[in-house]
């Protein structure tokens, strides 16, 4: 079962089959209700034979999108090769409270197939294949999806306080292409992660991860985005990366990013 949304309004999938969630509904009026009552409301919907929808990103206009950094060891180690300022991360790495940082907002999340984006002004910029957890308004998280966080890492590099230069810019955020309720998936600490970089048709650059890697644990990442703040309609939780293409490797107009997530699906966007 998936929740996803298209142009006619959000609908669960099943294989070949589909059916539409009442009019109306939205990612917030789903997220505002229990964990028990999300997973019933969308287990609750008719389904029936359809071909394969076209898919939009699975956000509301105003899903705000989080992220978590330096989650991974791997993470920590890019961090450092390319910061000035390399002790904060091994100190954020170790520390109880996690980097959190805000992201995007629903309406500039570019769904499958629609295309992320560079910065002009960045020489060096890269994907970031992330397992994107979806947090009801209790902070619970009910569901499951994958987030390309778009990264500028020679902003990030120069100074630790351009980050949300170097995290948010138009294009800097891909979500998709559904969200798979969190009753569906057994252990998400067992998720194997790939991520492929196509140019000319040609493999540019592959990487491979998991989340049996994750250096914290998805709801203590919750309960700090939840800490100090509410989210009446829900939000989304990037959760960080450690697929990390190397110095030589940056993205460019024309390339293609295909991201996997075991048991959530594939999420592919070119760049524009």
């Amino acid at each position: 079962m998936r929740l996803a949304k298209t142009r006619d309004g959000w609908c669960v999938l099943d294989g070949n089959r589909a059916g539409a969630l009442p009019a109306g509904t939205t990612l917030g009026s789903l997220l505002a209700l229990p964990a028990a009552e999300f997973t019933a409301s969308l287990a609750a919907v008719p389904l029936a034979e359809a071909p394969p929808p076209a898919l939009l990103a699975p956000v509301d206009d105003d899903t705000e999108v989080w992220a978590a950094g330096v989650t991974y060891e791997v993470s920590r180690e890019a961090r450092m090769h390319e910061s000035a300022d390399a002790d904060i991360y091994a100190r954020v790495y170790q520390a109880e409270r996690p980097e959190l940082f805000f992201k995007s907002i629903g309406w500039r999340v570019a769904g499958p197939g629609a295309p992320i984006g560079v910065r002009a002004d960045s020489a060096w910029d890269v994907p970031e294949p992330e397992l994107g957890i979806v947090c009801n308004a209790e902070g619970a998280i009910v569901g499951y999806t994958i987030v390309n966080d778009v990264s500028s890492r020679s902003i990030e590099g120069e100074n630790p306080l351009y980050l949300p230069q170097a995290k948010i810019f138009r294009g800097a955020c891909a979500a998709g292409p559904w969200i798979v309720p969190a009753s569906e998936i057994k252990d998400p600490y067992a998720l194997g992660i790939s991520v492929r970089i196509r140019r000319d048709g040609d493999v540019l650059w592959s990487g491979e991860t998991s989340t049996a890697r994750l250096h914290r644990k998805l709801d203590e990442l919750a309960a700090y985005l939840f800490r100090g703040e509410v989210y009446p309609r829900g939000a989304v939780l990037a959760t960080g990366t450690s697929a990390v293409p190397g110095d030589e490797i940056t993205l460019r107009t024309g390339d293609e990013v295909a991201i996997e997530v075991d048991q959530v699906g594939l999420l592919e966007n070119p760049v524009g």
